[in-house]
């Protein structure tokens, strides 16, 4: 689903074929709900379309920088799965449920505990340096393993081994409550099985550039659109913060693609084609 300024949604079932136009500049969104002040142009390829000023403001107040420490909330410390070896730890407001790790493409998650936001911290910080387990993994390393994934048993395996290492550690605080495991899989909601490897990735939209093909699977911010030259990995998060227009659907991609080699598994690491992909 998409949002758009205003509040308007736009449902994207698998198999429907969609294509959009950019028009203009890339626009600043603001931060905190407010627009901003000087409407600033930002980068294409930027993942955050904020400015420097609307992107601190927003960072000011933000609970992943610590912005927000008497928030009264409960908190869940989670695990999730991206892929064989390929996992991170971190923490999200209870009440959002699974929403933070649909947000993030985790293939699979599991929870470990719950209690106040400073002692999930604390005991985020405590399982990164005990089992070496990161609190980011970049989209690239995601897509690289995204298609090519072992059996649900295995990855439930892995995160089960990795609770069971996690919930046994010494020094949680004492106010984070352990949570029994159990295994949470999307991969058929991202629309992953059968998946097939993708041939390059938007990284940046242009004025007058289009993007058009059948949704497939959509992942996190990435949305897998096939077309005539196989599967696009189209990143939304620089879809904000441009006007977009329809396009037909046939109408192909003519933005800066970033090809993906054979072999590389879909990271997006390959070479650059500016213009008709």
């Amino acid at each position: 689903m998409l949002r758009w300024a205003g509040g308007r949604r736009s449902d994207l079932p698998y198999g429907k074929d969609i294509g959009f136009r950019a028009v203009g500049e890339r626009r600043c969104v603001g931060a905190r709900g407010n627009p901003c002040p000087h409407r600033a142009v930002v980068p294409g390829r930027a993942t955050q379309a904020r400015c420097p000023e609307c992107a601190r403001l927003d960072r000011a107040f933000s609970v992943a920088a610590d912005g927000v420490p008497d928030d009264p909330r409960t908190y869940r410390v989670y695990l999730a799965w991206f892929g064989p070896g390929l996992l991170k730890v971190g923490i999200t407001a209870e009440e959002r449920g699974s929403v933070r790790l649909l947000e993030q493409g985790a293939v699979a998650f599991c929870w470990l505990g719950r209690g106040p936001l400073m002692a999930a911290r604390r005991t985020e910080e405590l399982l990164r340096a005990a089992l070496g387990v990161p609190d980011r993994v970049s989209y690239d390393k995601k897509r690289s393993v995204r298609t090519a994934l072992p059996e649900r048993a295995e990855r439930a395996g892995e995160l089960a081994e990795l609770h069971r290492r996690a919930v046994a550690l010494d020094g949680w605080a004492e106010t984070l409550e352990r949570v029994a495991f159990e295994a949470v899989d999307h991969a058929d909601a991202f629309g992953l099985p059968g998946l097939g490897a993708a041939a390059g990735v938007v990284r940046e939209l242009v004025d007058g550039g289009t993007v058009a093909g059948r949704l497939v699977a959509a992942a996190g911010p990435d949305l897998h659109l096939a077309g005539d030259a196989g599967v696009l990995v189209v990143d939304a998060r620089v879809l904000v913060g441009w006007e977009l227009a329809r396009a037909d659907a046939g109408a192909g991609v003519t933005v800066p693609v970033r090809v993906v080699r054979e072999g590389e598994g879909g990271n997006g690491s390959g070479g650059e084609q500016e213009g008709l992909f």
